[in-house]
């Protein structure tokens, strides 16, 4: 991997004004890079930048926009292997796992790309004859798009590929965390063609780099993933300047285990999307409400799993789970598992950081989890699962809804009656039956209540770059 990554602005990759700062890798601790640093002076270039880009490339015509991204998708899959080893050695994921991000990422670029040569206007028919009534779709304009650590290109590419494809102009403030893996999506579009100016890229202070970037007159649109916390902040920021904005926050999400359930394949695929990226994903199924008359196998089956994951460097092959992506995370699993613990909790799995080097900390399970515990009210984004039971529908719907988060949502039934209910009655943007069913590029991919507004995937990401211009005409 590169060991200095630059910022790329206005065609071409520069240090920064601001200096540089070093990466680390979590399953070592140690030294692998460096990411420059943005000044203001580089964010006035990104804003020229990409105010120019913007004219040429919403000039662009749909079918060539769509070729460029095609383009560069493929050359994301030809540089598929040392991509992953960068977002490995950057975030911690097994290999495997990044092998897989890498290959998503080209698949979403792949599907905006056709998507955006489909985005239809319409015609409303007139009242008089001699009226024609025309909706046609317009880029908004040039977007300022913020993406996070723990997937630095599945996340990056749901905005930069839907701006992209809608005609927009982009600047991308990438993860400091992972510099690298975000840099390699950025030179695939820079190697496929795409004009100066059209695509982006800093990093630097975000709080500085978001409060100067998101009230300039420059940009129309944001994109966020991020914490609930950010994410009001920079929602509230964007409002006060009337710009558009997409939140993709927060989550904490029940997996509703009923009565009726396929036990065993409960147990299969939800520790499979527990331990994925050490947990640190929005969408991870956290609270595990299971039927009183399954409470204790489930538990047993859950904790036996967890203590199989086999953990380790994510270079190594066979290793099940890495560490967490920085100390902050393996303080925070620490000290939420001390809290549970404290409250009532019982560590069934786990609980406890792995040795002395890496941010390594075991896939934990904790039963017996009361409402009181921190964990049960703050999105842990980590290995820690909390089980608890409950003996009847409301109560497991209560106790589902009972958070201000609304992301992701999971229940496990055969009955039709049941999978008709919970997909009415769980408060979440996503819900997802028997199955792991989410993030697949067609689909829509965002949260109600405090876990944000507004898609990263589907139609409905896409829609979010256009504004709807009305233009009627007499003859």
């Amino acid at each position: 991997m590169n060991s200095d990554t630059q910022l790329y602005i206005d065609g071409r990759w520069r240090a920064g004004g601001a200096g540089s700062a070093p990466v680390l890798n979590p399953a070592t601790e140690e030294t692998i890079g460096a990411y420059a640093c943005a000044s203001q002076s580089d964010l006035d270039d990104a804003l020229a930048a990409a105010e120019r880009g913007f004219r040429h490339w919403r000039r662009t015509s749909a079918f060539e926009r769509s070729r460029l991204l095609r383009r560069a998708a493929e050359l994301l899959r030809v540089r598929g292997h040392s991509v992953a080893r960068a977002i490995t050695m950057e975030q911690g994921k097994p290999l495997a796992e990044s092998r897989g991000e890498v290959a998503a990422c080209a698949d979403l670029i792949d599907w905006f790309a056709e998507e955006g040569r489909r985005a239809y206007g319409r015609l409303i028919p007139a009242r008089a004859s001699n009226v024609a009534q025309m909706v046609v779709k317009e880029p908004v304009g040039p977007v300022a798009a913020f993406s996070p650590w723990n997937f630095p290109l599945n996340q990056a590419v749901r905005k930069v590929a839907a701006a992209l494809a809608a005609g927009c102009s982009i600047i991308l403030k990438g993860p400091e965390e992972t510099p690298a893996s975000c840099a390699a999506l950025v030179a695939a579009f820079a190697d496929a063609g795409l004009p100066a100016g059209a695509l982006n890229l800093v990093f630097g202070d975000p709080a500085a780099i978001s409060a100067y970037l998101i009230p300039h007159p420059t940009i129309r649109k944001i994109s966020f993933t991020g914490s609930t916390a950010v994410g009001k902040r920079l929602a509230a920021l964007a409002g006060a300047h009337m710009k558009r904005a997409t939140m993709e926050l927060g989550g904490h999400a029940p997996a509703i285990v009923f009565e009726d359930a396929d036990l065993d394949r409960a147990v299969k695929v939800l520790v499979a999307a527990k331990f994925r990226n050490a947990g640190q994903i929005c969408v991870a199924p956290t609270r595990f409400l299971v039927h009183e008359s399954h409470y204790r196998q489930f538990v047993d089956d859950f904790a036996t799993a967890a203590n199989a994951v086999k953990i380790g460097d994510g270079l190594v092959d066979g290793i099940g789970m890495g560490p967490v992506a920085h100390r902050r995370r393996l303080e925070t699993m620490e000290a939420l598992t001390a809290d549970a613990v404290a409250r009532g909790a019982r560590i069934a799995a786990g609980g406890a950081r792995i040795g002395n080097q890496g941010y390594f900390f075991a896939p934990t399970v904790l039963a017996d989890a009361p409402i009181s515990a921190r964990a049960m009210n703050e999105e842990p984004f980590g290995p820690i699962a909390l089980v608890a039971p409950f003996r009847d529908y409301e109560g497991a719907i209560r106790e589902a809804n009972r958070l201000s988060y609304g992301l992701a949502a999971y229940a496990y039934t055969r009955s039709a009656k049941t999978m008709a209910n919970v997909g009415q009655d769980l408060e979440s943007g996503m819900v997802s039956i028997n199955h792991h069913g989410l993030a697949l590029p067609e689909l829509p991919f965002g949260g109600v209540k405090e876990s944000g507004y507004g898609s990263e995937g589907g139609t409905e990401a896409l829609e979010a770059y256009f504004n709807p211009k009305l233009v009627t005409q007499m003859t």
